[in-house]
């Protein structure tokens, strides 16, 4: 049975990034719909029963689950309120973790459907995106105004990482490891070898260990962890598991099951050192080996993709560079910290629906957010100085900062601001017709522009595998040519 169904802001996801998204633009006013493949909303959050989660956004130690359940409470408690006329937004209907389509749709509301399966999206005009799904009930389409893509990430496998060998059983991704012994309740294998320092692998390392695995050890390519540090001394130090650096896994032995790996020690270029192999004999090899934010959606939508996050380019309202697209949680970049990803979703359902509410196509005037060497990437990419919302900075840096550093985020701005609206790019740009690109400023000699300084922090030091998060609270001018983010050592 074909359906059609319409909300102003559509969700793709349900995970943490996904539920916020969908309290906020909720609390905003506008009709939402969820869409989640799985049969329960929380995302990766229901498999993870260690702590750890909520510290900067609850203010408490919490389990996956019970961070999950918070969220879920959090958006069930904006729907009893917004239903009971605590809330300004207009009353929302039925809701409900229900496989498939929710009966009724008013005006204002939120529908989630879960075991729900997008297959196409294509923008029909400069204001309306159509979604075709398939769930137990049928086929269904599904118009909206803007669209989040909440969809998180995945993980690198052996194949991505060229290792050599068969493939045998007992090699796993650390989150399928994870499935099989918290929600399964079975074990991957009785000795194991843990490939890459990533969070997960060092969870894993520990709760393997926990269940009777033999943990022969922790191997890592690079020459510093990619861990957070209190999983170091939580999952590691304190159960005796050895981490090893500069050394990776080259070749996997085995037909059927794994039966060892060969190993070599790498230099500082990654590049294997001769006569330093050596095997170990194992039955289970763990990837945690890094991630990628799952962005086939964005891609097939024409959203541009920055190189190094692989996710999609956004300004501070999470706006991707394609309108009414917005993107957020770890299928922006990955983040460490789920509370992070919720904040970022708070941010992108509520301008979502502003978006979507909005009676004319909102104007956008983007200027560029660009790091120095010492930086890896920074989100957002781009800042609209028509927005009034001020910029929260994720970024991570290339390599340790041991030093105590000041970074600075300062703004170049033209002595003629007028010269901005007399360009003739952005002339060009406006009168394109359906053109879904916003208009991005053009760039003035640097003899034109004067920098001024707009927030500053100080960070005691500085690691790569250790994001970091600066909250703006300056407004950019708004005939800011170019943002730069700095980073000196304080002596």
């Amino acid at each position: 049975m074909n359906q059609h169904i319409h909300g102003q802001v559509v969700i793709l996801g349900a995970g943490p990034a996904g539920l916020a998204a969908a309290r906020s633009a909720c609390e905003a006013g506008a009709s939402v719909i969820l869409i989640e493949r799985e049969h329960r909303l929380g995302g990766i959050l229901k498999q993870c029963i260690h702590d750890g989660f909520g510290l900067f956004r609850f203010a408490q130690r919490l389990t996956g689950p019970e961070y999950a359940n918070r969220e879920r409470t959090a958006l069930q408690q904006v729907i009893h309120n917004v239903s009971t006329g605590n809330a300004t937004a207009n009353s929302l209907g039925k809701t409900g973790e229900i496989p498939g389509l929710s009966t009724g749709y008013p005006q204002h509301g939120l529908t989630i459907l879960t075991k729900t399966f997008l297959t196409s999206v294509v923008q029909q005009d400069r204001r309306t995106y159509l979604l075709t799904c398939v769930n137990q009930e049928g086929m269904l389409t599904i118009t909206a105004q803007a669209l989040i893509l909440a969809t998180g990430c995945r993980e690198r496998t052996d194949r991505q990482i060229f290792i050599h060998g068969d493939r045998p059983a007992g090699i796993f991704t650390a989150g399928l490891a994870q499935y099989m012994v918290n929600i399964q309740g079975v074990l991957p294998g009785s000795k194991a070898v843990i490939l890459g320092s990533g969070d997960i692998g060092l969870i894993m390392a520990r709760r393997l260990h926990l269940e009777g695995v033999q943990v022969l050890g922790v191997y890592e390519i690079q020459n510093e962890p990619s861990g957070l540090a209190r999983n170091l001394r939580q999952c590691l130090e304190d159960f005796a598991i050895p981490l090893h650096l500069n050394t990776t896994v080259t070749r996997v032995h085995g037909a059927d099951r794994v039966q060892g790996l060969t190993l070599v020690r790498v230099d500082d270029q990654q590049k294997p050192i001769p006569g330093t192999q050596f095997e170990v004999e194992c039955d289970t090899l763990i990837l945690s080996v890094g991630l990628i934010p799952e962005n086939e959606v964005a891609r097939s939508l024409g959203v541009p993709l920055d190189r190094v996050t692989r996710g999609p380019i956004v300004d501070q309202s999470y706006h991707t560079l394609v309108n009414g697209i917005f993107a957020c949680g770890n299928a922006l970049h990955v983040s460490d910290l789920a509370d992070y990803v919720s904040e970022s979703g708070d941010i992108a359902g509520r301008e979502a629906a502003r978006w979507a509410m909005s009676e004319s196509l909102p104007e956008r005037n983007l200027v560029p957010l660009e790091g120095s060497r010492e930086f890896l990437y920074v989100v957002p990419q781009r800042v609209n100085t028509n927005l009034d919302v001020k910029p929260i900075l994720h970024f991570r840096v290339r390599r340790s900062v041991d030093q105590k550093s000041r970074i600075t985020l300062s703004a170049e701005v033209s002595a003629n601001p007028g010269a901005i609206k007399d360009s003739p790019l952005a002339a060009a740009i406006r009168k394109k017709p359906f053109s879904s690109a916003p208009v991005e400023q053009p760039r003035h000699s640097s003899s034109s522009l004067s920098p001024v300084p707009i927030a500053q922090k100080t960070c005691p030091v500085l690691r790569p595998a250790e994001m970091e998060r600066m909250q703006v609270s300056q407004t950019v001018p708004s005939h800011a040519q170019v943002l730069h983010l700095t980073c000196k050592e304080v002596p």
